[in-house]
């Protein structure tokens, strides 16, 4: 049976516009306001998750979701880059930064590596079909930015780097259809009512 997903990004916040790792940080007005202009764009007639972090779970209950939060869908752990803005990590620890951009293996910040937010994200969809009642059904997720694109590098078996070729935009859906090992994808749909 086929698995419809669609995810989410969340709508905008202080911590997107300053570039800075969020630190749960809620949507701004404007965040709040598109994401509630586009309440309903789901329907209900799916299961419907989100990232525990607090811009995912306000997006999702402004577009009237009752999204379940799951840590499988969590964003990646930056842990002592938690709350900085990047350009001044990146001013105090070059090479620390370098790394993370580089190697998706690196957690220099003493968090979660690129490729293991990929492994978590990965093994959450590839479990979906098993999870949902007879195999299939239509589910969808409000997720992080970053959690959106290791669903991507996921799906496409891409290598771990492609993590920073994928952008995605806020308030956008990424629509993957599908089994375990056989994704197909529809990438950056505005969310709209």
């Amino acid at each position: 049976m086929t698995v419809r997903v669609t995810l989410v990004s969340p709508a905008t916040s202080e911590a997107l516009r300053e570039v800075r790792f969020d630190h749960d940080s809620p949507l701004d007005p404007a965040g709040l306001a598109h994401a509630e202009a586009a309440a309903g764009a789901f329907g209900t007639d799916r299961q419907a998750y989100a990232s525990p972090g607090l811009r995912c779970r306000e997006t999702a209950r402004a577009l009237g979701l009752a999204a379940e939060p799951l840590a499988e869908l969590a964003t990646c752990d930056m842990g002592r880059w938690r709350g900085q803005r990047l350009d001044a990590v990146a001013a105090a620890e070059e090479q620390a930064v370098a790394a993370w951009l580089t190697d998706p293996t690196a957690s220099p910040h003493g968090g979660e590596s690129l490729r293991d937010v990929r492994l978590r994200v990965g093994a959450w969809l590839d479990s979906l079909p098993d999870a949902l009642p007879d195999g299939g059904g239509r589910v969808v997720a409000v997720v992080e930015p970053d959690v959106v694109r290791a669903a991507v590098v996921h799906v496409l078996s891409a290598p771990d780097l492609a993590f920073w070729r994928v952008d995605v935009r806020p308030l956008t859906a990424t629509e993957l259809s599908g089994r375990a090992q056989r994704w197909n994808i529809q990438c950056g749909r505005l969310v709209s009512r």
